[in-house]
């Protein structure tokens, strides 16, 4: 086991198959509450190209042998060890100056993000090593040319250069998507806390589960790594938007087009609707929130508030009820019980905010807080890195520039006045692009207004009232299944978002050739593909169905008594299939109709083997369309061919995909479908079942 107690430890990185410690002892990293050295960091003499080739030689080829479940389940089982670990991370955390309740997003949010892609990848992305996405794209009259898009892994490695103020979360949330999609990442932390992050890698290669070069990572600079990118390579960036530009702009990466994610600065606005006067819910949940994300990690997070919009009117009422709540926030050591506030991460951290507070104040007084004074219940003010809550206030927002260009990374906001919502629109976009804004309102109508007025300068828009309070996240709080990033300043990137997410790892291919060659590609039959026909497939077990096996069913005829029987049993007595005049009236039919949903009950009563069998259940049907009126004396006729087959892992059934084509006597397409079903993979049952 690690010392993770007071005695520094040389951090070393994890690069070619092995921890390898760089030259020399390193730069003392400092314990952000007590100024101990709690670390040391350097990578000096280390391979860096090798590290890369490793990766895409040993890593990439490995994981891309494995399905994308496959790789989804190694996730959760990673997840799951590391919950059953995280006392060790919460202790180590402490020496980052968080509180438990500042490490919870990061340590508990960070291992909830990875078992969060690990569940959506196995709902949403197929069994499969290939994706096939979006439609099948006729590019021939007779459909014997058709195209249609794919997704596959990058062949490259996913480098992730991190900030310091999430090294768990950070961590993450950026390689659970990569590895689902089948790339190896290196992770290279920011060196404050790299001591934490280091810790929960070790932690997961220890495991045994991951391949050989999945995960490498690099505790200190980068040296000359993004020298050796290619275009298959992929890089993201979190931090400071000048060493974003300045990555970004690196030649290597510029010559070799290499796809690069920014996450940077972010002026986040909160915005107080007109409507949300002191006494109302609204009001209250919004200076809660700007309280928390004033306080909260000590107001470094990226997607902290910033700019605290407000009506002119209320300016008074927001800056004493705010300033209420700061004035009983006690600052001390993250272990301290009594503290609601800790550290930053550093000194010099430190040391830049009341730099960037200088700036901000020549635009804009100090109202609450002092920044050259720090009132501790415990800690030693002139070794821990700690700086009280500061609010100011902007009497003139719309001719000012500094509350709008100058982030304080730290627990900084500065309060303004708006007149009317155009106003506040506006100052919201002064931020030039922001991660995340929040609105405080009650009225559907402001709701409306101000998040169409500032979506085009934001990656998030959360609405706060009354009737959320209790389940909102909050202001502050990345989910996996959105997108985390924001236009302009903030970077243009976007992580997460679910299976977004996954797929900025992959490469989108257009293939295009016969429909057999097509379905050859993808693992899904595609119509004019071959068919074999013979056992009914319902017959069929996973281990004896094949992509393409068809059933064509017997004919029925469609009669008046059959849709009278199926009105009145429904209750559906619409009028198209009960009025001959008032449907003729119709532009769509000739005369009555059959209900859809009776043609899709009758095609089921065709297509369907009653007996037990391998088929357990049917649990949906996807993109129904009903294309060609039905009238009285027409007969219909079902193709139902296996579209796709998905085995679930560690289950005994998997999920087929059907293909259901219904044609009425002329061959016209009455309706089409996919069938979900869940099938056994084998049968009968394992007798445990």
């Amino acid at each position: 086991m690690l010392d993770t107690g007071r005695t520094a430890r040389r951090l070393e990185s994890y690069v070619q198959g092995a921890w390898r410690a760089g030259q020399g002892e390193g730069k003392p990293l400092a314990n952000a509450a007590t100024g101990e050295v709690h670390a040391y960091i350097g990578s000096e003499g280390l391979d860096f190209a090798g590290a890369l080739a490793w990766g895409r030689d040993v890593g990439g080829k490995a994981l891309r042998r494995y399905t994308i479940h496959e790789r989804a389940l190694m996730l959760k089982d990673i997840g799951l060890k590391l919950m059953e670990m995280k006392d060790e991370f919460y202790a180590e955390s402490l020496a980052t100056g968080a509180t438990d309740k500042d490490a919870w997003p990061d340590i508990d949010g960070g291992i909830g993000t990875m078992l969060t892609f690990a569940s959506k990848a196995r709902r949403e992305l197929p069994n499969a090593k290939v994706v096939p996405e979006g439609a099948v794209e006729g590019l021939s009259r007779d459909g014997s040319f058709v195209g249609q898009h794919i997704l596959v892994p990058m062949q490259g490695v996913a480098i992730h250069i991190n900030a310091f103020n999430f090294p768990v979360w950070g961590m993450l949330e950026k390689i659970a998507p990569a590895l689902i999609a089948g790339m190896p990442c290196l992770v290279k932390p920011a060196s404050a806390t790299a001591y934490l992050t280091e810790l929960v890698v070790r932690r997961i290669l220890e495991m045994g589960i991951l391949p050989d070069g999945a995960l490498q990572i690099v505790c200190g600079g980068v040296g000359d790594l993004l020298d050796h990118v290619t275009g298959q390579d992929i890089v993201t960036f979190t931090g400071s938007a000048t060493t974003g530009r300045k990555l970004k702009s690196h030649p290597a990466i510029v010559e070799n087009s290499v796809r690069f994610t920014m996450e940077a600065d972010s002026l986040n606005a909160a915005i107080l609707g007109p409507d949300a006067v002191p006494g109302t819910p609204e009001f209250d949940l919004f200076v809660k929130e700007v309280h928390r994300e004033m306080t909260a990690k000590a107001g470094q997070k990226c997607t902290a508030i910033r700019r605290v919009i407000v009506p002119k009117a209320q300016e008074q009422a927001v800056i004493e009820a705010l300033s209420e709540r700061l004035a009983k926030t006690p600052l001390g050591l993250p272990e301290d019980a009594n503290a609601r506030m800790s550290a930053l991460a550093s000194l010099g951290d430190r040391d830049g905010v009341r730099e960037k507070i200088a700036e901000i104040a020549r635009e804009a007084e100090i109202v609450f807080g002092d920044p050259a004074k720090v009132d501790l219940v415990s800690g030693d003010a002139e070794k821990g890195a700690f700086l009280n809550p500061v609010l100011l206030r902007c009497a003139d927002p719309m001719n000012a520039t500094a509350p709008h260009d100058i982030e304080a990374f730290g627990p900084v906001a500065t309060v303004m006045g708006y007149e009317g919502l155009d106003q506040a629109i506006e100052l919201a976009m002064m931020g030039k692009g922001s991660l995340v804004s929040s609105v405080f309102t009650n009225d559907p109508d402001v709701a409306a207004e101000l998040v169409l007025g500032v979506a085009p300068f934001h990656g998030r828009v959360m609405l706060g009232n009354r009737d959320s309070a209790k389940t909102s996240t909050g202001h502050g709080a990345p989910l996996a299944p959105l997108v985390h990033g924001g236009p302009g300043r903030a970077g243009g990137g976007e992580e997460m978002g679910g299976m977004r997410g996954v797929k900025h790892f992959m490469m989108r291919t257009a293939v295009q050739g016969t429909p057999r060659l097509l379905s050859a590609v993808t693992g899904e039959w595609v119509a004019g593909a071959p068919a074999a026909q013979g056992t009914h497939p319902f017959r069929k077990s996973l281990a004896e169905l094949n992509i393409g096996d068809q059933l064509v069913t017997e004919r029925r005829v469609i009669t008046e008594e059959d849709v009278e029987h199926f009105a009145h049993f429904t209750g559906d007595t619409f009028y198209a299939h009960m009025d001959s005049d008032a449907a003729k009236a119709n532009p769509f039919f000739d005369d009555r109709v059959a209900h859809g949903y009776l043609i899709a009950s009758f095609a089921a009563g065709l297509f369907v083997q009653p007996d037990p069998g391998p088929v357990l259940a049917n649990y949906g049907v996807d993109n129904l369309r009903f294309l060609t009126p039905v009238y009285f004396g027409d007969s219909l006729q079902v193709q139902l061919t296996c579209k796709q087959i998905n085995p679930r892992e560690g289950t005994i059934y998997g999920e087929v995909r059907w293909d259901c084509r219904v044609t009425n006597q002329h061959g016209e397409v009455v309706a089409e479908y996919d069938v979900l079903t869940m099938v056994a993979k084998s049968w009968p049952l394992p007798q445990e079942v």
